[in-house]
């Protein structure tokens, strides 16, 4: 049974730039609270769902040296998608060109892990898959409420999963999990905006990534000392530093770009790792942990044995 590995990627950022100045001229608010308690310092907001993900996952085509007919199935990881019905996933589908099964995953900022189910995939016999993680928050976001629009943005991020030669791939282990009594802590009713209770997310958030984390590297037959690059959620620097410290990683592993994307989501993880990628953080034979969490409340977490060439 052939395992997986990602073989391109590409991201999308909206040109508009919402900084935290200009937060504090909307809410009561200082660029300093932000920035302490979040990390955040700018997001970006604007554009579609299906827009973003389709600039990201051409990018990602590309770099994998992929023709529209080489796609054998989108799996668009979303919490926002354009329309109610039908999915998103079949719009990207249309405009990039393809011929393929197409589908949209809720699992909110989770979802972009989630989406590496991709394996399953491949190994009933697909060879190339393309997984995207699209927001646009910005449309469900009170932008009166403090607690939550100083947090989301929107962007996109986007990965080629393909067929590995050998037996293994890059994928050595897995984990997610949902624990819908915590569903309460942040929601969003149909048409309606995003509903946060700050202090039971960050409780939770901290406490469901580390349990995914281990057992993701349990199930790989790796420890945290054994882990090179951690791409976490962008969700909050104070959530992303108390998780590494509670795994035992250091924190200097982790890579970030919530400082000015914002917690974009299903779509924070991609964008991680592409700018790691393009930064050389991420570098082929790296062991590398994704690791999330989000409404639901969802968790999810991967190993890779790296083995792009980046």
């Amino acid at each position: 049974m052939p395992g997986i590995r990602i073989t391109g990627w590409g991201t999308a950022l909206p040109d508009k730039v919402v900084t935290n100045h200009d937060l504090a001229q909307t809410v009561s608010t200082t660029d300093e609270w932000i920035t302490d308690r979040t990390g955040i310092k700018e997001r970006r907001v604007g554009g579609t769902t299906t827009g973003l993900a389709v600039e990201a996952g051409q990018k990602a085509m590309d770099v994998a040296g992929l023709a529209p007919a080489d796609i054998q199935m989108v799996i668009l990881a979303t919490t926002s998608p354009d329309r109610q019905v039908p999915a998103s996933a079949s719009a990207v589908q249309r405009e990039l060109g393809l011929s393929c099964a197409a589908f949209d995953l809720n699992a909110a900022c989770s979802g972009f892990v989630y989406a590496l189910v991709a394996d399953g995939f491949v190994k009933s016999g697909l060879d190339k898959i393309l997984v995207i993680g699209s927001e646009t928050l910005s449309r469900i976001t009170d932008w009166t409420d403090r607690n939550t629009c100083i947090l989301f943005a929107d962007g996109a991020g986007a990965a080629v999963v393909e067929a590995s030669a050998d037996d293994t791939g890059d994928l050595l282990g897995f984990s997610m999990s949902s624990d819908g009594t915590l569903e309460y802590a942040l929601f969003a009713e149909v048409g309606g905006n995003l509903q946060m209770e700050g202090r039971a997310v960050f409780k939770n958030a901290v406490l469901v990534m580390e349990t995914a984390a281990r057992d993701a590297m349990t199930s790989a037959g790796v420890t945290a000392d054994d882990i090179d690059v951690v791409i976490p959620h962008q969700a909050n620097i104070r959530i992303i530093d108390a998780s590494c410290r509670r795994l035992g990683i250091p924190t200097d592993k982790a890579l970030t770009v919530l400082h000015y994307t914002g917690n974009t989501s299903a779509a924070s993880i991609p964008l991680a790792m592409v700018d790691g990628i393009e930064h050389g953080r991420i570098k082929k034979g790296d062991l590398v942990l994704m690791v999330g969490f989000g409404a639901g409340m969802t968790s999810a977490a991967s190993v890779m044995r790296w083995s792009a060439d980046t």
